[in-house]
């Protein structure tokens, strides 16, 4: 088992009747990858686009996303315009910014309304999962930690 597969067991999709659906946009591919990767190892069933046009295209033609995972700060279409767009379809969609300029986030969006959260770039793996878990479930979803063999 990988050391990322290892630890993203320790953090689990929270149980639900159907998988938990995540669309990750991010302009920045390794980034965009990063997060799809932890959350499918978490397991999250997830969909990515580079950027906002793409991401509205997929949720219209696509099931219902349970969460947002979009970059703060990308070109043509900022994630805020993306989640307030994306909300209009899917009111209660729970979106995570990701960001690398968080007071900027504060400057021009003074508060984080009620299922909203962010990170700030670079994330660790515990803190995405963390993130991703509390805003689809409301709370924690940490799996045991494995039974040593002695």
């Amino acid at each position: 088992m990988t050391p990322l597969k290892a630890y993203a067991a320790r953090f689990k999709a929270p149980a639900a009747k159907r998988p938990v659906r995540v669309l990750v946009v991010d302009d920045e591919d390794p980034v965009r990858r990063f997060v799809e990767r932890v959350l499918q190892e978490g397991g999250y069933v997830t969909v990515s686009a580079a950027d906002g046009a793409a991401a509205v295209e997929i949720a219209q033609s696509q099931p219902t996303f349970d969460v947002l995972v979009t970059d703060l700060m990308m070109p043509h279409m900022s994630g805020d315009e993306l989640a307030q767009r994306l909300r209009r379809q899917e009111p209660s969609l729970k979106v995570l910014y990701l960001t690398g300029f968080s007071d900027r986030l504060f400057k021009d969006k003074s508060i984080l309304w009620q299922d909203e959260a962010f990170l700030d770039k670079p994330c660790s793996v515990k803190g995405l999962l963390q993130a991703v878990s509390l805003l689809a479930s409301g709370s924690l979803e940490e799996a045991p930690p494995p039974a040593r063999a002695e």
